[in-house]
């Protein structure tokens, strides 16, 4: 192992973590370093497909983008994607060794001990940084005995722990210090710097704070991010609050995108590029009434279709799509991967992956039916639309093989699957071309087609259409989050602590003021 190393630790879940990793990895990157992420262990339903074909976190796929690398299963060598509230897929090395519920997956845990130190040390060969990340809270008490991703990882790649905790949802400071008070001395030696995140505000009310907090745990506070909006970075594996309401880019002539909101929606990140498009207001809703007014409905991935295809029944969602997509009306659906199933007629489980039924009725929109295998398809795949010839790439992750059982047009033409040239059709489009499903996540990530796409959306409601401008470009928003960081952190610390690891101890500039980064006494907390 050569390269230096950096853990990014947090109060909780949901702290921004990832999100730091991603602006750390960046800010490396443009000082010159060859950076990767790492995160030994991921609970998520966002994913992705790398090129070796196999399965990571899409936050680390995403932080790859950040380091300018190709993603690996070496980022995240293991894979958590719940199926329930106490089951879920494990995934090691980007392939799926099977279902657990926690307690077989907690004694299971440790023999991939050697299997995740393996990744990193791959990763520590081969580049000059690696930024590693953690998971939930370094303090959980019930978790640290068998921990593979958190203190146990930073101390056998000797990374020196930045702590995260995220201001806005209240309780920032019990936060730190109840993380720091649960960890042994010798855990708390290993915390060089503390990060606010999410701020809102004069930052000259919140100084007496940190000057408490620097006081009490004798570790530097290295700077304060704000909160910010326009800046759009993946998210990990939950839509956050605000997108629960409408965004709006305040022009009067808005297409209203409802995306449904499933118990265990997946792979969200596919509508990114779509909800930063001018003529777009798009909304997560929770319920059908929420589907009035609606231009564009779409049902997206998820990890239990059928068990969410039910929740659509039981909620009467199903019900309301139907009527509100009816001949006459102009209303488009889109169904992408488990969405696309939830669209057929049937979904047969013979294997029980999902169900202890073995045959479910779909929704009855397109006439596919869909079987569910327990060999997962994994795929990067490049296509264009049949209709328009507009090209699209992106990626297939499913156990499920849909075949027609009536007249449908298909919507993608395949031209690459793999990196290997290849021609089949792929997805179904209605014959009036309002309801489209496809197994292919991040089809709105190319622009041509996304704005052709929600022209056709206008010219149904007389609008005129509007021209192509690709307005995300994910390379330019990591330069822009870098930047915010960059601004809002003590730089030469965190230099001075990624260079010298665990012997960091610096004089705090301008105060005269010695703080340790080797932290104090247990009774001093």
């Amino acid at each position: 192992m050569r390269a230096k190393t950096l853990q990014v630790c947090g109060t909780g879940s949901g702290v921004g973590k990832s999100v730091i990793v991603s602006a750390l990895c960046r800010i490396f990157l443009q000082e010159g370093y060859r950076v990767a992420p790492f995160k030994a262990q991921n609970m998520a339903l966002n994913s992705f497909v790398t090129r070796e074909r196999g399965e990571i976190g899409r936050a680390q796929a995403a932080q790859a983008q950040a380091c300018r690398v190709e993603p690996s299963v070496e980022m995240n060598p293991v894979l958590i994607k719940p199926t329930s509230d106490v089951g879920a897929q494990v995934i090691v090395l980007g392939k799926p060794i099977g279902s657990m519920n926690a307690l077989r997956y907690t004694k299971y845990k440790l023999s991939l001990l050697e299997v995740v130190r393996k990744s990193f040390r791959r990763l520590a060969g081969n580049y000059e940084v690696v930024v590693i990340e953690g998971a939930g809270s370094p303090a959980e008490i019930n978790l640290k005995s068998h921990d593979i991703v958190n203190l146990k990882m930073a101390i056998y790649a000797r990374a020196p722990v930045i702590l995260i905790g995220d201001i806005d949802k209240g309780g920032f400071f019990a936060c730190i210090v109840g993380t720091l008070a649960l960890l042994t001395p010798k855990e708390r030696k290993m915390i060089k710097g503390i990060i606010v995140n999410k701020f809102r505000g004069d930052i000259t009310l919140l100084k007496p704070g940190l000057d408490w907090l620097e006081k009490r745990t004798g570790i530097k506070v290295l700077g304060v991010i704000p909160y910010f909006r326009d800046i759009k970075i993946p998210e990990e594996d939950a839509v956050p609050l605000d997108n629960l309401k409408e965004h709006s880019s305040g022009r009067r002539r808005m297409l209203n995108v409802a995306v449904v909101y499933l118990p265990h929606i997946s792979n969200f990140t596919d509508f990114d590029a779509l909800e930063k498009e001018p003529d777009v207001r798009l909304r997560y809703v929770k319920s059908p009434e929420e589907l009035n007014n609606s231009d564009l409905i779409i049902i997206p991935g998820t990890k239990n279709t059928i068990g969410d295809l039910e929740y659509l029944k039981r909620s009467g969602f199903t019900d309301k799509i139907s009527n509100l997509i009816n001949p006459g009306k102009h209303i488009s659906l889109v169904g992408i991967c488990g969405g696309y199933q939830m669209l057929g007629s049937r979904i047969n489980d013979p294997h029980g992956l999902e169900s202890a039924r073995k045959q479910v009725r779909g929704m009855d929109i397109l006439p596919v039916v869909t079987s569910l295998k327990a060999d997962k398809i994994l795929a990067q795949v490049e296509a264009e639309e049949i209709t328009s010839g507009l090209k699209i790439c992106g990626y297939e992750i499913h156990h499920g093989q849909t075949r027609f059982t009536g007249r449908c047009g298909r919507l993608f033409k395949v031209s690459s699957c793999n990196g290997e040239k290849i021609k089949y059709a792929e997805g179904a489009v209605s014959g009036d071309g309002r309801i489209l499903g496809t197994y292919i996540h991040g089809i709105f990530d190319a622009g041509p087609f996304r704005r052709e796409f929600l022209n056709r959306l206008r010219k149904t409601k007389g609008w005129p259409a509007l021209a192509v401008k690709e307005n995300f470009n994910p390379d330019k928003e990591f330069d822009k989050l870098a930047q915010l960081v960059k601004e809002n952190i003590d730089m030469g610390a965190l230099r001075s602590i990624l260079i010298k690891g665990w012997e960091y101890d610096k004089q705090k500039k301008g105060g005269g003021r010695l703080y340790s980064f080797r932290s104090s006494s247990e009774e001093s907390l």
